[in-house]
């Protein structure tokens, strides 16, 4: 079995190993099974091929046949020699100078020519000079003066102009299809020339004449650079004999910037179709599948070559490819359109430092956050996918690893490193225990502690969803202490009170004078706060002095009802029953600056914080981030209070203007 890694170079394993999972294996990460025939990034330039048919190479052997006829004649007769002229003497002695055109080169093939006119003539002459009879005497001079006359000469000049170009290769493919624009730039940088070239050139390019050959140039050059309507001619699939095997011909039309699609592989001297990749023209003809050897390509011998010439061949042909193939042993069922699902990445990946993944050129990196488009799922082990906003750069699906496939590897590392280390530091922020008393917040263990520790991410499927106007999605700010989110959010219900607002809380102590309930708290008892918890109706709750505190889903749902925004300052731990409800919840976390830069912030607060006090916030936020970033919806670094004002207001503003991603278990 041949592999190759990313730089396209490929080493041969032993044949009786077994896989690239053996643990005595050096350097892992170079080992891959298949090979990308064509990279989008290596495509070369479009070479269309000579368009023939069938019925055209019976029209060039009947020709063929006619020009070997004639010569024979001629050496029975005497002919004009036209090489017989002393220019032609003189510019056969010359040597060749000057860039060939195409276009003016020998055909082979033959096509009427002066030397056959003239012979036509002599021969007609002798002809009537042979007959006895007056009325086949005046048929043979009535064509001779046909043939005299001006118009038949010009008409036979045309009529060899076409048969040349009929006999020959398709022509070049243009460079541009913008040739007007091109005069008009340089008509602009000629337009103040006092150089009497200049002034022509700019009179020429004025020209209307000039103008309309532009015009037309540029329609022609349009259509021909436009990828062509798949046809059943240009797709198309044969079954025939080949070499005592039934094999199948495909013809494939690959233009220029669509690559091929295809992964091979090395079994033994055969060359694999190991992977389709959608988007590439494989995949729109759907002739090649997966399994089928590939025998030649375009004429070409690929048996017994090893991948990387495979690419190199591959590398330069496009336009019509014709593949003689052995089928699949393994007949699939036909495919069904695959329905696009959208999921959030919810880990970081790098194809280079991936030992596993089969071909690192198609590999596709993301980071945690990232939406990806899986549009197959063929391969359970590694999906095909797009990621969010790169679809028109990216001709063609990369591969990402599969949910179960990157469960089960995660899984694996954490045993590893378990076993390891086998007794674990607690987290910063766990450990420490504040002994004041504090009124927020104690939260549930029984419901909250260690929340999603156990869990390996991966992907959460997602769905774009816009808020309706009378519906807002409360705001969640989230962040460790004294890094901004309380004055943030103190600032917006001040600005804009009719905009947004908060939930009103519940408590067990009793109210005051001044207070009124259903405004400034839920006044209720005891035995119906523990009622209210036990059914989880709280996003966060604790006590106080020995009273209770809550707020509940019940508070921010009567809010968003009246048409406000609901602002929520939240520890991580709230956030999974936030997330459980139906409240679509947006979440922004607040990240502290620099240590130098959140010593200056809090210095303007009248704060004077310890340096390690500085870390603890610091390092507080990395691990928020690392075990709940996933979570977030956006993150804001509060180096500013105004910026950071004027940036959470922004993103608020964005909810009604714009679709967000929103997990799609929230719309069933």
């Amino acid at each position: 079995m041949t592999t190759s890694h990313m730089n396209g170079h490929v080493t041969e394993s032993d044949g009786g190993g077994s896989g690239g999972g053996e643990s005595n294996q050096e350097e892992p990460q170079q080992w891959h099974r298949e090979m990308a025939v064509d990279c989008p990034g290596d495509l070369g330039a479009r070479t269309l091929p000579v368009r023939r048919s069938a019925q055209l190479e019976r029209i060039r052997q009947h020709q063929e046949d006619l020009r070997r006829r004639r010569e024979e004649d001629g050496r029975n007769r005497q002919e004009l020699d036209l090489n017989a002229s002393i220019r032609l003497k003189k510019l056969s002695q010359n040597p060749k100078v000057g860039i060939d055109n195409p276009t003016f080169d020998p055909i082979e093939g033959p096509h009427l020519s002066l030397a056959v006119l003239e012979e036509l003539l002599m021969s007609l002459k002798q002809v009537q000079h042979c007959l006895s009879d007056a009325q086949s005497q005046e048929d043979v001079e009535l064509v001779l003066q046909l043939v005299q006359k001006t118009d038949f000469q010009k008409a036979f000049n045309i009529h060899n102009a076409v048969a040349q170009h009929m006999n020959r290769p398709s022509p070049p493919f243009p460079h541009t299809d913008r040739a007007q624009g091109l005069a008009q730039e340089v008509q602009s940088m000629v337009y103040n020339s006092q150089h009497k070239e200049g002034l022509e050139l700019n009179t020429l390019l004025s020209s209307p004449h000039v103008q309309a050959v532009l015009l037309a140039h540029d329609c022609v050059a349009e259509q021909e650079m436009q990828l062509e309507p798949l046809t059943p001619d240009d797709h198309c699939e044969t079954l025939t004999q080949w070499g005592g095997e039934t094999v199948k011909i495909v013809c494939i039309e690959k233009a220029r910037d669509i690559p091929l699609g295809a992964t091979v592989r090395n079994d033994m001297d055969s060359v694999i179709i190991s992977r389709i990749v959608k988007g590439g023209a494989a995949e729109r003809s759907g002739l090649l599948h997966e399994g089928d050897e590939v025998l030649e390509i375009n004429g070409v011998e690929i048996r017994g070559k090893d991948v990387n010439e495979v690419f190199d061949i591959l590398a330069d042909m496009h336009g019509n490819l014709t593949f003689i193939l052995i089928p699949s042993p393994q007949t699939k069922p036909p495919p069904i359109k695959e329905t696009v699902v959208h999921v959030k990445a919810h880990f970081d990946y790098d194809p280079s430092d991936d030992p596993y993944v089969p071909c690192r050129e198609l590999g596709l990196c993301f980071q945690k956050g990232d939406i990806l488009h899986i549009i197959s799922q063929d391969d359970p082990n590694w999906w095909q996918a797009y990621r969010d906003g790169d679809e028109d750069n990216q001709p063609l699906a990369g591969l990402v690893p599969g949910k179960s496939f990157q469960q089960q590897r995660e899984a694996m590392k954490q045993t590893i490193e378990e076993d390891k280390e086998p007794e674990k530091s607690g987290k910063l922020w766990c450990a420490k225990k504040n002994k004041k008393k504090r009124k927020k917040l104690l939260y549930n263990s029984k419901q909250n502690d260690d929340y999603d520790n156990e869990e390996i991410l991966t992907y959460e499927e997602m769905a774009l969803y816009h808020q309706p106007a009378n519906r807002k999605r409360p705001i969640a700010l989230i962040g460790p202490p004294n890094c901004g989110q309380n004055e943030l959010r103190q600032r917006l219900l001040s600005s804009e009170p009719d905009r947004f607002g908060g939930a009103v809380p519940h408590t067990t102590r009793n109210r005051r004078d001044v207070e009124v309930s259903g405004r400034d708290y839920h006044f209720v008892s005891r035995q119906a706060f523990d009622m209210d918890a036990t059914a989880g109706k709280f996003i966060e709750s604790g006590d106080f002095e020995k009273n209770l505190y809550g707020t509940s889903t019940d508070s921010v749902r009567q809010l968003i009802n009246t048409g406000k925004i609901c602002l929520l300052c939240l520890h991580t731990q709230s956030l999974k029953i936030l997330r459980n409800s139906d409240l679509k919840p947006y979440i922004i976390f607040i990240a502290p600056p620099s240590q130098e830069r959140l010593r200056a912030l809090l210095a303007k607060e009248s704060k004077n914080p310890k340096p390690e006090e500085l870390r603890d916030i610091i390092e507080k936020a990395r691990e928020m981030e690392q075990n709940f970033g996933h979570l977030f919806d956006a993150a804001i670094v509060n180096t500013d209070q105004d910026k950071a004002y004027q940036e959470l207001l922004r993103l608020i503003n964005k909810l009604d203007t714009e679709p967000q991603w929103v997990p799609s278990s929230w719309l069933r």
